[in-house]
């Protein structure tokens, strides 16, 4: 049934800013403080107070449009969005209506089947969060908490680019991240750092005019961002094809059940009678700025993306794994400055690294592991000094368990170093071979996948330590002897 219609998603992501303060008064804008702690009068909106502009949040505003190659606005004007809720103590938000400070730009991601996906962007702007109401905690009222009215906030609106659920969950995803690269929010969206509303409707495939819009909010991850989206595709697609009417509206998501519910008809623009804001003049950026602002932003996962793949010929996996965080970049990064191989840098990073990092619940900037040692592993590897399994095995974890102590002591105590000595190696493959006459034969029969068995017991006999590209050959040579 759904195959006949076609979904249109539009998104919007507010994005919380991780500034000091506030966005339009000095109070502190950090998470966690005990309920009403972080508010003035200027929070509660007292009369005769003033708002005044934090220039943080307009750095982060140009930082984030500058990375999604947005046109950015010279002369910037605020404007009071009006409503009542129990939790908005002026009983309006400081925003941006006609004037934002970003216009067009876009996110480009990876589709799962690799190709590429650009989200057209149609503005960004500024303004500040309500307070937050708390319904779980008293069984007869509703408690009030003011310490978020007034953060920093950037809401970013996308085009109705999306088609799919899936869509939507690599757009926020790729939003995530890019907002974590650029260090302007932490991205935490069960804190609330990173709130999601989707616009969605859908339209018989073929048709151009858009269908009913629904908006859902209440969306505390990702995958519930996909979640809410697919069951209002499903509950849409199931009103037309009984016949019925949907309405512009607004809709909640209820996690547990996995479904939205009517909250509110969808108000309109004019309902919210927006003005511009009389207690703040308009802020003009010069491009000296937006240049100074241009000279911070460091590479963004695109870039790396893309460096990853054609320059260091790694795969778009390895170099997806690589991106999803900034600091693991990071260190990839430094640790490619130190090694060539960058095959082995990525497994490594990949591999071990990353393992350690998940079993012990820790971020990479907690590896104790210097990215020079790790360098000079994959160097000792390479240059046939010790095998990847001593790499692996034994040297990795002693240095997990001791991170200053020097390489070269280890491998002797350990005893890791590899005899790539011919003759040293020779007393080994005899014995193999004496061990399993029988499978001799077998081999110079014809049966050459017994190879494998004969160099495994020379590995155990030589304790690991048998430089396998010799020991292979020298086993080779051993076995064809007699045919």
């Amino acid at each position: 049934m759904t195959d006949k219609y076609e979904p249109v998603i539009g998104l919007e992501i507010h994005i919380q800013l991780s500034t000091d303060s506030k966005a339009y008064s000095s109070d502190p804008a950090s998470y966690g403080a005990p309920p009403n702690t972080h508010v003035s009068p200027i929070t509660l909106g007292h009369p005769g107070t003033l708002p005044f502009v934090n220039k943080k949040v307009l750095e982060f505003a140009i930082k984030l449009g500058l990375a999604c190659g947005c046109d950015l606005r010279r002369e910037n004007q605020y404007a009071r969005k009006n409503y009542f809720y129990a939790d908005l103590p002026k009983g309006y938000q400081i925003t941006q209506d006609t004037t934002p400070i970003c216009t067009g730009g876009e996110i480009s991601f990876k589709t799962k089947d690799g190709a590429d996906h650009k989200v057209r962007l149609t503005r960004i702007h500024m303004e500040e969060d309500a307070g937050k109401s708390i319904h779980d905690q008293d069984p007869f009222n509703t408690l009030i908490d003011l310490n978020r009215a007034g953060v920093a906030l950037l809401e970013m609106v996308s085009e109705p680019d999306i088609r799919s659920s899936e869509e939507a969950n690599l757009f926020v995803t790729e939003v995530r991240k890019l907002v974590r690269y650029l260090e302007i929010c932490d991205g935490n969206m069960e804190e609330g750092s990173l709130r999601c509303d989707a616009n969605i409707s859908v339209r018989p495939k073929g048709t151009k005019k858009f269908g009913t819009k629904v908006e859902v909010k209440n969306m505390n991850s990702i995958k519930n961002v996909q979640r809410a989206i697919e069951y209002e595709i499903k509950r849409q697609v199931e009103v037309l094809e009984s016949g019925g009417t949907l309405y512009q509206e607004t809709r909640n998501f209820d996690a547990v059940s996995g479904t939205t519910t009517a909250m509110r008809s969808k108000e309109a623009a004019n309902d919210y009678r927006y003005f511009p804001e009389p207690d703040l003049g308009p802020v003009i950026i010069t491009e000296s700025f937006i240049e100074k602002i241009r000279s911070l932003i460091p590479a963004l996962p695109a870039e790396l993306f893309k460096k990853y793949t054609e320059e260091f010929g790694l795969s778009s996996y390895d170099a997806t794994v690589l991106t999803e965080n900034k600091d693991f970049a990071l260190y990839f990064e430094d640790l490619t400055s130190k090694t060539k191989n960058f095959k082995s840098a990525a497994n490594w990073m990949i591999g071990p690294v990353k393992s350690y990092l998940n079993e012990n619940a820790a971020v990479i900037n907690e590896f104790p592991i210097e990215s020079s040692k790790i360098a000079e592993i994959i160097a000792l590897i390479d240059n046939n000094k010790i095998s990847f399994t001593a790499g692996t095995k034994q040297l990795f974890p002693e240095l997990l368990k001791n991170p200053g102590k020097d390489i070269n002591s280890i491998l002797i105590e350990l005893n890791l170093i590899q005899e790539s000595d011919a003759n040293s190696l020779k007393p080994y493959v005899a014995k193999a071979m004496a061990m399993y006459p029988d499978k001799v034969i077998e081999y110079r029969s014809g049966k050459k996948g017994l190879l494998g068995l004969f160099m495994g017991e020379v590995m155990k006999l030589s304790g690991g330590k048998a430089d396998p590209k010799v020991a292979s050959k020298l086993v080779k040579e051993a076995l064809d002897e007699g045919i």
